[in-house]
C-alpha cells in the first residue's frame, strides 16, 4: 500500500492545497480530477518522488516502484527504439552482471577466513535472491509486444530515437514504463500522442496488467474505461469517490447541492441571530442574551461551498458562408514519399454540412490527405475543392503560426468583428485566459496556451469548410465542451482528424478509416465504427487460430 500523509505545497505565501490524505491500493484504477490549476500535475510530480511537498509526504514499501509519466519529456536520442524500450529491464540486467562479477571474484580469491570475502558471499546471496525470485521473463518478447501494441512497426525498432516525433518519444517512454510492471503508474495526459486503436490498446493493458494507476486525463471515454475511483482536488482539498467519472459527476453535483443548502440555512441562522443582536444589544434584561449568541457567531463553523465553474459560454461560429454540393472529391489519390506508398487510388467524396472523421494509425495518412486538400503537397490522381470553398484549417502546428509579438488580447481582437468584438474577454475566459493572462504576448504562453489561442481565432473567421487535426490535445473537459458544442451548431462542412472518442461521439456522422494504403467509407457515428472493428478484429484473430 501507498500513502498520501497531509501533503501541503505552498508558493510563495500561496498556498496551492493542504493536507492531502489518502491511500492507494493494489487495482485501484484512479482519475485525478480537478479545474486547470488546482495542483493536479503537482499532486502527481510529488508522489513520482520528482518534487517535495511543503509539508507532508509519500510513503512506499521500500522494493516498490513507482513510475510516472510527464506531460512533457526531454529525451537524449542516442540509441534505437528497441534498444531505448529494453532499459526498462536495466535493474535487472545489472543485478545479473553484479552477480557474475561476484562470483568470478569468488572463484579467484583465496582469502576464505578475511571478513571481505563472506561479505562477498552475502551479497551474493542477497543479490541472487532478488534475481532469482523476479519471474522468468523473455526481454524481448516483452518488448516487442509492448511496442507493437503502442503502434510501432517491426521496421520501426532499428530505426534511431531522433527520427521520431515528440509524441512517438512519448510512446517509447510509456513503453518502459509498462514493461517495468511498477507498483503504481502515475500517468499525466497519455492519451494525448495516441490513435484511437493505441488509446484502446493502453486501456485494455492496464485494465488487465496494472497494479494500481493514477491518472490525469481530459479523454472521458479513457477515463471511464478505466478507473473506478475519482479523487476530485478542489479549493484545496480532495474528495475520494469509489466510483468512476461519470459516476462521480452525479454525486458532485449532489454534494454541491447539499452544500448549498446547508450554507443557505446556516446564511439564514446567521442573520436571524446577527438581528436579535442588534435589537436587544441595549437591552439590560436581554444581555445574558445577547452575550450567549455573540459567542455562538464566534464558535460557529461556517459551511463552506466548493467552487463550481460558472462561466459558461454559448460560443457559435459566425453563419457558413454557402458552398457548392460537394466541398471534398478525390479521384484515385495516390501519395507516396520515394518508395513509401501512404495510401493508393484513394477516392472518396464529402457533402455539404457533412461532418467526418478521419481515424487511423498514426502515420497513415490522415495528415496527408488533409494538406494536400490544403494545397500543401503534390500527389497522383485527381482532388478538386467545391465552388466557393472558404476553408479554416487548424494544424497540429497552427500553435507556431501566431504572431508572438501580439498580446492574447490583440490576437483575438485583430480577427473579430461585430457583436463579437464586445465578448472578447468572455470568449478568452471559457478558454482559460482569464485575468491578466489577456496581456501576456503570446512569446511567453506555453505549447498549451498557444494551441487554446489558435483554437479561439480559427473560431471566429467565417468559413464553410473546417478542417481540424487533433485540436483537442491541450484543451480540458469543459472547453472541449464549449468547443464540441460550437462544431454540433456549425452549418458548413466539418473535416476532423482525432484519437477522441468522447469528443467524436455525437459530432462526426461518418467515418473514413486509413489504414493498409487505403481509405475505407464507414457509414456510421464513431460508436458504431469501434463496434465493428472490435468484431472485424475478432474475426481476424479467429481465423488466424484456424
Amino acid at each position: 500500500m501507498i500513502s498520501v500523509d497531509a501533503v501541503g505545497v505552498e508558493f510563495s505565501g500561496t498556498t496551492l492545497f493542504s493536507n492531502i490524505t489518502f491511500n492507494i491500493n493494489e487495482d485501484d484504477r484512479i482519475a485525478l480530477m480537478g479545474k486547470n490549476g488546482a495542483g493536479k500535475s503537482t499532486l502527481l510530480k510529488i508522489m513520482a518522488g520528482v518534487n517535495k511537498p511543503t509539508h507532508g509526504k509519500v510513503s512506499a514499501p521500500k522494493d516498490a516502484i513507482i513510475a510516472y509519466l510527464p506531460q512533457h519529456l526531454l529525451t537524449e536520442d542516442n540509441c534505437s527504439v528497441f534498444e531505448e524500450a529494453s532499459k526498462a529491464f536495466s535493474k535487472i540486467l545489472n543485478m545479473k552482471m553484479q552477480i557474475d562479477e561476484l562470483n568470478k571474484q569468488l572463484e579467484t580469491r583465496t582469502d576464505y577466513e578475511s571478513d571481505e570475502y563472506s561479505k562477498i558471499i552475502e551479497d551474493v546471496s542477497e543479490l541472487s535472491e532478488k534475481y532469482y525470485s523476479i519471474e522468468e521473463v523473455n526481454f524481448d518478447a516483452e518488448v516487442e509486444k509492448t511496442l507493437i501494441g503502442l503502434g510501432f512497426l517491426r521496421t520501426d525498432f532499428t530505426r534511431s530515437t531522433s527520427e521520431f516525433s515528440g509524441g512517438w518519444r512519448m510512446r517509447i517512454e510509456l513503453a518502459k514504463i509498462l514493461l517495468q510492471k511498477p507498483d503504481l503508474i502515475l500517468l499525466d495526459e497519455p492519451t494525448n500522442h495516441l490513435d484511437i486503436e493505441s488509446v484502446q490498446w493502453l486501456e485494455e493493458f492496464l485494465k488487465t496488467n496494472a497494479k494500481a494507476v493514477i491518472v490525469i486525463s481530459h479523454d472521458k471515454a479513457f477515463v471511464d474505461n478505466l478507473t473506478n475511483r475519482t479523487i476530485e482536488l478542489t479549493m484545496g482539498r480532495i474528495y475520494d469517490y469509489k466510483t468512476n467519472y461519470s459516476h462521480y459527476l452525479q454525486l458532485r453535483k449532489e454534494r454541491r447541492e447539499q452544500q448549498q443548502k446547508h450554507f443557505d440555512d446556516q446564511q439564514k441562522e446567521i442573520a436571524d441571530i446577527t438581528a436579535f443582536i442588534e435589537r436587544f444589544k441595549g437591552t439590560y434584561s436581554k444581555t445574558l442574551q445577547v452575550q450567549s449568541r455573540v459567542k455562538m457567531l464566534e464558535k460557529m463553523e461556517l459551511v463552506q461551498v466548493d467552487e463550481v465553474d460558472t462561466s459558461s459560454l454559448n460560443l457559435k461560429f459566425p453563419p457558413a458562408p454557402r458552398s457548392g454540393n460537394y466541398p471534398v472529391i478525390v479521384e484515385s489519390m495516390t501519395k507516396r514519399y520515394g518508395e513509401h506508398v501512404v495510401f493508393q487510388e484513394a477516392t472518396l467524396t464529402i457533402a455539404r454540412g457533412e461532418k467526418v472523421a478521419f481515424v487511423g494509425k498514426n502515420g497513415e495518412g490522415k495528415s496527408t490527405l488533409v494538406k494536400a486538400i490544403m494545397g500543401e503537397i503534390d500527389f497522383e490522381g485527381k482532388l478538386q475543392r467545391g465552388h466557393n470553398s472558404m476553408v479554416g484549417y487548424f494544424a497540429q502546428n497552427q500553435a507556431s503560426l501566431l504572431d508572438t509579438d501580439l498580446t492574447v488580447f490583440e490576437t483575438i481582437d485583430q480577427v473579430a468583428e461585430g457583436d463579437i468584438r464586445t465578448k472578447i474577454k468572455d470568449i478568452l475566459g471559457a478558454f482559460m485566459f482569464g485575468g491578466d493572462t489577456i496581456d501576456k504576448k503570446v512569446k511567453v504562453l506555453s505549447g498549451g496556451e498557444r494551441t487554446r489561442l489558435a483554437m479561439i481565432k480559427l473560431l471566429l473567421q467565417p468559413v464553410n469548410l473546417l478542417i481540424l487535426d487533433e485540436p483537442t490535445n491541450h484543451l480540458d473537459l469543459k472547453t472541449k465542451d464549449v468547443l464540441k458544442d460550437a462544431l454540433k451548431a456549425f452549418d458548413g462542412t466539418l473535416i476532423l482528424v482525432s484519437h477522441d472518442r468522447d469528443f467524436l461521439d455525437g459530432l462526426a456522422s461518418k467515418v473514413f478509416e486509413f489504414g493498409n494504403k487505403r481509405i475505407k467509407e464507414h457509414f456510421e457515428d464513431i460508436n458504431g465504427f469501434l463496434r465493428n472493428k472490435k468484431i472485424e478484429n475478432l474475426r481476424e484473430i479467429e481465423r488466424s487460430k484456424k
